[in-house]
């Protein structure tokens, strides 16, 4: 299994559509005993939550943001958790909004400094 998430921090590698997370949004993740955490800002966040679990290599959990423009909006992610050669972290995911129409895939890594 994939190290743990515990105090990473990790941003998307390109950018969504506006409104969404991006590359300048920073996620800091914790993990602790199959659960898992994160508050993120940057880019059209202003802040964000998300919680979940965590079962070997396979998140599952349920976000909440605030944008820049005062909209909310929440959904749902189920991500893949591998290590990159360079041992940093990634997950590959798989989202759907829950409070607005939109689903998508997009890839998040541990940032470059953190490994």
């Amino acid at each position: 299994m994939p190290r743990s998430l515990d105090g990473l921090v990790m941003s998307p590698v390109a950018d969504q559509a506006p409104g969404q997370v991006g590359t300048r949004t920073r996620f800091t993740y914790r993990e602790k005993d199959g659960r898992i955490s994160a508050h993120y800002v940057g880019g059209d966040v202003v802040e964000g939550h998300l919680v979940g679990t965590r079962s070997g290599d396979r998140l599952d959990f349920r976000y909440v943001q605030l944008k820049t423009d005062g909209t909310t909006s929440s959904g749902h992610c189920v991500s893949t958790v591998s290590e990159l050669q360079d041992g940093r972290v990634r997950l590959d995911e798989t989202w759907e909004w829950e409070s607005q129409e939109g689903s998508g895939t997009s890839v998040v890594e541990e940032l470059a400094d953190q490994a």
